[in-house]
């Protein structure tokens, strides 16, 4: 290719992504890519059919379970000391701050936090962020791959192209393309804000610039250049759909390469969430698919905190979802399209990346898998179809796609896939993030739920809230600090580090029994700087 496709796919670290159907594997690193199938069905988004897979269950009350469990082989209690802790919650925290002023315009951001905390083996979750360097404006996201991890692991790294190409202009699409033909050096796109963990795939570069550039051919071809408007929505909708697109044809088509045709049939047979947030100025929009949330934090006159969800779940407990589903099948479906909470019976979230097996036909199926490596033919997932499957396409990548503009008591947005949600409450979530930021505690009363509260017990939720009025925090990053209390929270609302310490020592093959992997995103917005575009107007 005359143009070095780097400037487009910046290679960080290289690693073979995980087999994700229990065959072999070909990592390099094994804690990135390797992963246990001993996982219980209520915790599972995707749940194999019982003919070729068996599950352990949880028990009802896991949380209380955690606390009371006692392991022969651990005959006395051990417990992380407070830097073992934080070495393991600060592994995978990256922050960083926006220049006020990035030579086109003042940015609205002052800068971000994210961080990751791993329950599957590999981490089946992903995130990225990046600034766009020919338009104005970042993305922010977050991704939430299940059936292993190479589903997320590619969106993370080319959905952002696929946004920022849909959003440039007719003049620019042109010199790119005119730069390739010619052989000339091209000017990136994006500047990625990326961990050293969270690295790109070599072998792939070629095959994802390929299709990017197919893409961007098809947008000039299409855009005689007469407009000069571009709908940040309508960007958003078809970069998702179009990459998920190139994902399915991709798999199809196939690589001469084995590694290469291996790797895109096994993006394509798993599967990835996407909550992606533009912000450009005050105009944020937020574009999501699956089960992952944007949430706002928003704080009032009297310095208490407010959330505001920017995201709707696209599960069974979406009334608008479970109708749009029964409207896009015939009426016979009406009790087989989802079945105890899931698609088909299976999947939990209805809109996803990948997950041929609910868009390909049963043909195509039988096809793509016969043709394909014998590791493909020989798995038992690969070649087993979902059942009542009739009327594919089952499931959609395509977005919700929410608009927002920015206030000045607009102060931070948090992303952040199920995991988090899934332990703590939405208006807990903003209050503990915003307390963070502000180094203030709004003072409420110290609720037991109920519980029998000893006078001595009492005393210490009195000391620590005192403690922590009085001191600085030990994080210095924001979603390092939510990540402490969504693991280690105990029923009054505080981090308790022995809960914390048996939390983070559980055993890999046992951590997924009793959380989800965490990934957040914490964005802080400059508030003067969204009041003077305010009074701009």
């Amino acid at each position: 290719m005359p143009a070095p496709t780097q400037l487009f796919f910046p290679l960080i670290r290289n690693c073979e992504l995980s087999r994700i159907y229990g065959t072999a594997c070909y990592c390099h690193h094994k804690h990135l890519c390797c992963s246990s199938p001993y996982i219980p069905q209520s915790r599972l988004r995707y749940t194999p059919h019982p003919a070729y897979a068996t599950f352990c269950r949880p028990k009802e009350n896991w949380w209380q379970y955690t606390q009371g469990r006692k392991y022969a082989s651990t005959p006395q209690k051990f417990y992380l000391t407070p830097p073992q802790v934080n070495s393991i919650l600060k592994a995978n925290e990256y922050s960083f701050k926006v220049p006020e002023f990035d030579g086109k315009n003042v940015s609205s951001i002052l800068g971000f936090d994210s961080n990751q905390l791993p329950a599957n083996a590999p981490i089946e979750d992903r995130r990225s962020a990046a600034t766009c360097l020919q338009t104005r404006g970042m993305l922010l996201g977050v991704f939430d791959g299940h059936a292993g991890c190479a589903c997320s692991q590619a969106v993370s790294e080319r959905l952002f192209y696929y946004i920022a190409v849909s959003l440039l202009p007719h003049e620019t699409l042109l010199e790119i393309e005119n730069a390739v033909e010619s052989g000339r050096a091209l000017l990136p796109i994006l500047q990625w804000h990326k961990h050293p963990n969270d690295y790109f795939s070599k072998e792939a570069s070629k095959l994802y610039f390929n299709s990017l550039r197919t893409y961007w051919q098809e947008l000039i071809d299409l855009n005689t250049g007469e407009s000069t408007d571009i709908d940040v929505k309508e960007a958003l909708i078809n970069a998702f759909k179009r990459l998920d697109n190139d994902i399915s044809l991709e798999a199809q088509v196939g690589d001469p390469n084995s590694f290469l045709n291996y790797l895109v049939l096994r993006v394509a047979f798993s599967g990835a969430t996407a909550c992606v947030a533009h912000v450009d100025g005050v105009d944020l929009h937020v574009a999501n698919t699956g089960d992952s949330r944007a949430m706002l934090g928003v704080q009032e006159e009297d310095g208490s905190w407010s959330a505001v969800t920017l995201s709707n779940d696209h599960n069974a407990q979406n009334e608008r979802e479970l109708e749009r589903l029964k409207l896009e099948h015939p009426k016979s479906e009406a009790k087989s399209v989802v079945k105890q909470d899931r698609l088909l019976g299976l999947l939990m979230p209805f809109r996803a990346f990948g997950d041929v097996k609910f868009k390909w036909s049963i043909d195509l199926q039988k096809r793509v898998i016969e043709s394909g490596p014998d590791q493909l033919n020989d798995n038992e997932y690969t070649k087993f179809i979902p059942p009542n499957y009739h009327t594919p396409p089952y499931l959609t990548a395509e977005p919700e796609v929410t608009y927002h503009r920015l206030r000045p008591q607009d102060k931070f947005l948090v992303l952040a896939t199920d995991g988090l949600w899934e332990t703590m409450h939405r208006q807990d979530v903003v209050r503990i993030v915003g307390e963070y930021l502000t180094g203030m505690h709004h003072q409420q009363p110290i609720a037991v739920g109920g519980y029998k509260v000893t006078l001595g017990q009492m005393h210490g939720l009195l000391t620590e809230r005192r403690t922590k009025m009085s001191s600085v925090f030990e994080d210095q990053n924001a979603a390092t600090h939510l990540i402490r209390h969504a693991v280690g929270n105990n029923e009054f609302g505080t981090v308790d580090h022995e809960r914390l310490s048996k939390m983070l020592s559980l055993p890999e093959e046992l951590a997924r029994m009793y959380r989800d992997d965490i990934t957040i995103i914490v964005v802080q917005f400059n508030s003067h700087v969204v009041g003077a575009y305010q009074n701009q107007e």
